[in-house]
């Protein structure tokens, strides 16, 4: 097995998808789309039938094969969020095949498979996000639909190495990884390398990349079966981080770190300062856990520190992402696929963060993994 090549697939699901399809309860109308509405917060997503989509100028129409949750998708539900609109149409990741061209798209784009960059209006500055930049999914519609309307310059070719579920798997994990490991990171062969909360999307993938990479990978998490796990993606190990001490055991295992992943800040975020190596980089896109208490400003700057923030990224980065995926047959791993009729299970096992890797719906009832 290669490093980086590991999957999570269980094939029950894919049955599950095709057979259950068929029976969904949608709010019945003559059209041919079908999505899930969030229409109130705390309360099931509503199945619906809508009139087919038509693409507004520069814009396609793709009909999804596939789509995958994150975790923003959960938070947006139970109010996490800022700025929540309702209704739409949640998701932000996807995978299909473009079937309808609006004014000024050239329409050889007809009948192409794709997968679609999730963020909109990034601006020119690729070191930050415009103050129009939104994500696929809110306030615009998203994903969890059999079609979706997005930019042209959103769509890339599937990467012939996936199948439907890793494609749909792969786009908002997989930018917000490479940014954060390369582009705000500056991961190089060889670095020890540090990526908190195994078994996430984004965590996940980030492992995988940095093994691709050449680095010492280490992960934490709060489940000895996901550390496994994640050796058997090429980490070399890992440590429990409810246990008491957890750093100082790491730290004699792996030593100090060049980069570290994290996602989580809250009360634990001086472990990381404390795990940092001198000169290192400490680079967080997301704060699960709440604000960090308690950081010894001494040591971030007699370490010489940096702490880095990331969101999302740019399309050069999403370009690059597709390039060392493609380059290095890196599988994104899929832990559980449900019919687009089961979104309310899926965002329901979201919510108890069981899953190792991603959980992907699929949208249509012939779609072929």
């Amino acid at each position: 097995m290669k490093p980086g090549g590991f999957q999570l697939f269980n094939p029950l699901f894919e049955l599950s998808c095709q057979a259950q399809f068929a029976h969904a309860d949608f709010v019945k109308t003559n059209s041919n789309m079908k999505a899930a509405i969030f229409s109130q917060l705390k309360q099931p997503l509503q199945l619906e039938s809508r009139s087919d989509l038509e693409p507004d100028p520069d814009h396609v129409i793709v009909n999804l094969k596939t789509a995958a949750l994150n975790r923003r998708d959960y938070w947006i539900t139970r109010g996490m969020y800022p700025d929540i609109r309702t209704p739409v149409v949640l998701g932000s990741d996807g995978a299909g095949t473009v079937s309808k061209t609006g004014v000024g798209v050239d329409s050889d784009w007809n009948g192409r498979k794709v997968i679609i960059q999730p963020g909109l209006d990034w601006g020119d500055d690729a070191s930050k996000q415009s103050e129009s930049y939104h994500i696929l999914g809110m306030p615009v519609d998203g994903t969890f639909a059999t079609q979706v309307q997005v930019p042209v310059g959103n769509l890339y070719p599937k990467p012939a190495g996936l199948d439907w579920n890793q494609s749909a798997a792969l786009p908002l994990a997989g930018l917000t990884a490479y940014r954060a490991l390369f582009t705000q990171g500056g991961i190089k062969k060889g670095m020890n390398i540090l990526i908190t909360g195994a078994g996430g999307g984004v965590s996940s993938l980030a492992v995988q990349f940095s093994v691709a990479s050449g680095a010492h990978v280490w992960v934490t998490s709060s489940s000895g079966s996901k550390i496994e796990r994640a050796v058997q993606l090429g980490a070399r190990g890992g440590e429990n981080y409810n246990h008491e001490n957890w750093f100082k055991s790491l730290a004699d295992r792996a030593g100090a770190f060049d980069i570290i992943i994290d996602s989580a800040g809250g009360k634990g975020y001086h472990a990381l300062i404390e795990l940092a190596a001198p000169g290192g980089r400490i680079v967080n896109y997301g704060a699960t856990s709440g604000n960090p208490k308690n950081i010894d400003m001494f040591k971030v700057f007699w370490k010489q520190l940096r702490m880095q923030g990331t969101t999302m990224g740019s399309a050069q980065d999403f370009k690059e992402m597709l390039t060392l995926v493609e380059s290095r047959n890196i599988q994104p791993l899929v832990d559980k696929i449900y019919p687009l009729a089961e979104i309310n299970q899926a965002l329901d096992v979201m919510k108890h963060s069981s899953q190792f890797g991603k959980i992907v719906i699929c949208c249509q009832d012939d779609t072929i993994a």
